[in-house]
């Protein structure tokens, strides 16, 4: 028989089917990686993390409302409106990658999480789905007969991956000199609007062998990809610190 916190996850798992969202993780919060919740007062610490799966939920957000409406930040709006409805029914608190300050430390709960690694293009590497999955909220509760799963220590695909193709993809050697050139990647896409990267999403992130089966649907990656055309990066020319805060695109 499960008990009660297994059950709830396996009701929380079934809830976001709908969405095609999944559990993609459960991390336990560490002192100070969370604001203080002044309303009643508990101590929940168990984080339940939910992204995508390559472009599971590309079907549910590309039929919803906020995709639709032509507004700012469609992906962003329905995120919230999915985390803030699933708090409010399981009674837990839902927390995102965006909309910050406070900057919640997804990647940092992530890699407390089974399966997930850094990767030398900055984004998390995962061993089944590799650099096709992303965040978008955290569920957040007093789950504390859900424990977390250890990783396995040599799991790390690049660790073992010897000529790591994905270094030398970029038809404008964004990752030549060990960070991200965001501003080189984003004219290139802003000048190149036909092009593979812009139609298909990123070179180097193809090039990866890892997961290619969930790479993202045409779409899907042409939708990021806009966004990320528009986006502002002149204030920082990297993604890494970027990439801290906010979930793989």
């Amino acid at each position: 028989m499960m008990t009660t916190e297994a059950a709830a996850l396996e009701d929380i798992r079934n809830a976001l089917a709908g969405h095609g969202l999944h559990v993609l993780g459960v991390a336990s919060a560490r002192p100070g990686e969370i604001e203080p919740d002044h309303g009643d007062g508990n101590p929940a610490r168990t984080l339940i993390l939910v992204g995508n799966a390559g472009s599971s939920m590309w079907p549910a957000f590309s039929a919803s409302p906020e995709y639709r409406a032509g507004q700012p930040d469609p992906l962003d709006r329905w995120s919230r409106r999915i985390g803030d409805h699933l708090a409010a029914t399981f009674g837990l608190r839902a927390l995102y990658p965006f909309g910050g300050p406070p900057h919640h430390p997804f990647q940092r709960w992530a890699l407390r999480t089974a399966g997930v690694h850094p990767s030398p293009l900055r984004l998390q590497i995962h061993p089944e789905f590799g650099l096709w999955h992303a965040y978008r909220f955290a569920l957040l509760g007093a789950l504390t007969g859900i424990a977390a799963p250890v990783r396995p220590a040599d799991a790390a695909p690049c660790l073992v991956c010897v000529t790591r193709p994905c270094l030398e993809a970029c038809p404008v050697g964004a990752f030549d000199h060990g960070g991200y050139d965001a501003g080189a990647c984003q004219a290139h896409l802003r000048d190149h609007p036909a092009g593979d990267c812009a139609t298909r999403g990123c070179a180097a992130r193809h090039a990866c062998p890892v997961g290619a089966a969930y790479r993202y649907r045409r779409a899907h990656a042409r939708f990021h990809m806009c966004a990320f055309v528009v986006a502002n990066v002149a204030v920082e020319n990297t993604i890494g610190r970027a990439m801290t805060q906010r979930s793989n695109p």
